[in-house]
């Protein structure tokens, strides 16, 4: 479903050269809730972006479900993460002067889905918001916004779901009430998810954490119910030793 091969991303700050990932390969199988962890600026949110098609890395290739992000055009790209990928952001992205209602409704709209405003009540109900569909974010709190965002992000009823620290911006209840929802989602709907995340104990609500550090692999584990095995996860990744 998801393949990095030997992925670099290197950026230039002032007149040194930053590298954030350095020849990652990765190999996420269809239906996998991968939890990737590690220090500030270890390469996550860059990593869910390159999955994502937001970035282009320096080198290497990024494969989702066959086709190759890095040698797609714009309008392909688009269209390919409008049918596979949702994304769940730190700080919300809902359109402001939209309802909850209407942030849903857009993706479906944009992507001529039948019976989109069926489907956009559907989804608030999904994520408990069936009272407050008609509220504007700056009604809603932190964790409402959230729960938003996640029902727009499974609006096209993409097969991959990205989250970046969906949590970091909330308190330790809506936090845990956003990852039961990511749970439930990837429980339900069998949906390959990528969650990055700097609290340890939400990564363990995945099944396989992966540790960067340094923009290389640190770590693979696999997570079995509330403890880890030493069984071989189905996710691989490696950098260069």
């Amino acid at each position: 479903m998801i393949e990095l091969k030997d992925v670099s991303k290197i950026v230039t700050s002032g007149s040194e050269q930053l590298t954030i990932l350095d020849t990652l390969n990765l190999n996420v199988p269809s239906g996998q809730f991968l939890s990737v962890v590690g220090p500030s600026g270890s390469g996550k949110s860059t990593l869910l972006g390159l999955i994502a098609g937001l970035d282009a890395p320096s080198a290497g290739s990024v494969i989702i479900d066959g086709e190759d992000l890095t040698a797609l055009d714009e309008d392909r790209l688009a269209r390919l993460r409008g049918d596979k990928i949702g994304f769940v952001f730190q700080f919300f992205h809902l359109i402001p002067s939209l309802t909850a209602y209407e942030n849903v409704l857009v993706p479906m709209e944009l992507a001529e889905a039948p019976r989109p405003a069926e489907k956009a009540h559907r989804l608030l109900d999904e994520v408990g918001l069936s009272d407050r569909k008609h509220h504007y974010p700056s009604q809603l709190s932190g964790g409402e916004q959230q729960r938003v965002a996640i029902a727009r992000a499974l609006a096209n009823d993409p097969a991959i779901l990205l989250a970046d620290e969906p949590t970091g911006n909330l308190d330790s209840a809506n936090g845990r009430h956003i990852i039961d929802l990511l749970v439930d989602v990837h429980r339900k709907r069998k949906t390959t998810i990528v969650l990055a995340t700097h609290d340890a104990a939400l990564a363990a609500r995945g099944n396989v954490i992966l540790t960067l550090r340094g923009g290389q692999v640190d770590s693979l584990r696999e997570i079995s119910g509330d403890k880890e095995t030493r069984a071989k996860p189905r996710v691989t990744a490696s950098s260069p030793s």
